[in-house]
């Protein structure tokens, strides 16, 4: 498929990603610099907060990540300069290998940002139906919780199995170089959440399915379009009963994942005739809407689970009533999924703020 060009005019781009890059650069050595100083400062506020408290260590935890991150993005953005000199730099703007090279990059730098918060937080990972991500072609239906589960696809979908998969993401992301610049260098469509002209963003995601055909190509999307909260939950549920009482309906049945929306994930279906669905669902990262959030501790040594379910092309309804109706159904069997471990493991599952208000122990007390 084509790419999509960016929205943002070359000029103002270039200016964005190099204020962007120096910022990220400078702030790279100042931190690796300042290492020593704010883990001990760190440890300090840790050792107070654990003994006054009993919170997990995290100050510490949360300054190791910065550095990681940090470390990502100048590991990305040397990855994306390499890449485009050696497929040919202004005298190639598009290629099958510079693709290749770019989807193979993406899946070690979102990746390696998640074996960070991993290792880092001594995240224990279950994962159930591992054996049904491949073969493509395949469109891929991933639940939003958490500012931490983006990197969660590269992870534990494309990485390791050469998947080519053609992202749905929000426009707000290219403020990060990385995707700014590789995100345009594959098949990628950033959409404005708010546009004035959701036709054309609607568009613009069915083209992410053009000549979807081979065994290791998908398109991803957030069907949710952002993070799951119970007052998000419910004024989606209260606006679909307003304007369509039978998906209002649908939606009402719907407790820990936001309904999904019609229009990127049905046109994308739409698209997609012929190629098989995958439910990404996971547990875990519920609640860390914020850097506030995961300073409550309650990060540390979860157990995130995360399970796949696959549905044949030929399950797939053709009718958009039918589909609808289809996509509502496999979405309910995913937040079923959700509540039963929910209630098997509330320590791992319930959000910081859920866990305080229903007096759940942090993780080093359970």
């Amino acid at each position: 498929m084509r790419l999509l060009p960016s929205d943002t005019p070359t000029p103002k781009r270039l200016l964005r990603n190099g204020r962007t890059i120096a910022v990220e650069g400078l702030l790279f050595v100042l931190w690796t610099v300042l290492l020593p100083v704010l883990l001990v400062v760190a440890l300090v506020v840790d050792a107070v907060r654990a003994a006054v408290r009993r919170t997990p260590w995290t100050g510490t935890r949360l300054v190791l990540m910065a550095w990681w991150f940090l470390a990502g993005e100048v590991r990305g953005l040397t990855g994306l300069a390499v890449t485009w000199l050696l497929t040919g730099g202004p005298f190639s703007r598009d290629s099958q290998r510079r693709r290749r090279m770019v989807w193979r990059l993406q899946s070690m730098w979102a990746g390696g940002h998640m074996d960070g918060v991993r290792r880092i937080f001594g995240l224990k990972v279950e994962i159930e139906g591992e054996d049904l991500i491949t073969p493509g072609p395949a469109v891929y239906l991933v639940r939003h919780a958490s500012i931490i589960d983006n990197a969660l696809p590269a992870a534990f979908v494309s990485r390791g199995r050469d998947l080519e998969l053609r992202y749905v993401l929000k426009h707000e992301l290219q403020a990060l170089p990385t995707l700014d610049w590789g995100g345009h260098w594959v098949p990628t469509c950033f959409v404005k959440r708010a546009s004035d002209d959701a036709l054309t963003e609607i568009a613009n995601v069915r083209t992410l399915a053009e000549g979807l055909t081979g065994p290791l190509e998908g398109a991803l999307i957030f069907p949710e379009g952002t993070r799951w909260t119970a007052p998000k939950l419910a004024r989606a549920q209260e606006k679909l009963r307003e304007a369509d009482p039978l998906v209002g309906e649908l939606a009402s049945r719907l407790r820990w994942v936001l309904p999904p929306r019609l229009g990127g994930p049905v046109a994308l279906l739409d698209e997609a005739r012929g190629a098989d669905v995958v439910v990404v669902g996971h547990t875990g990262f519920d609640g860390f809407e914020t850097v506030g959030d995961i300073w409550s501790g309650r990060l540390v040594d979860r157990t995130i689970r995360i399970k796949f379910w696959r549905y044949p092309a030929d399950e797939v309804p053709t009718d958009r009533d039918e589909l609808v109706t289809w996509l509502y159904g496999v979405w309910q069997v995913l937040d079923d999924w959700i509540d039963e471990q929910r209630r098997l493991d509330p320590a791992s599952t319930l959000g910081p703020k859920a866990a305080a208000a229903a007096h759940v122990p942090a993780p080093s007390q359970v």
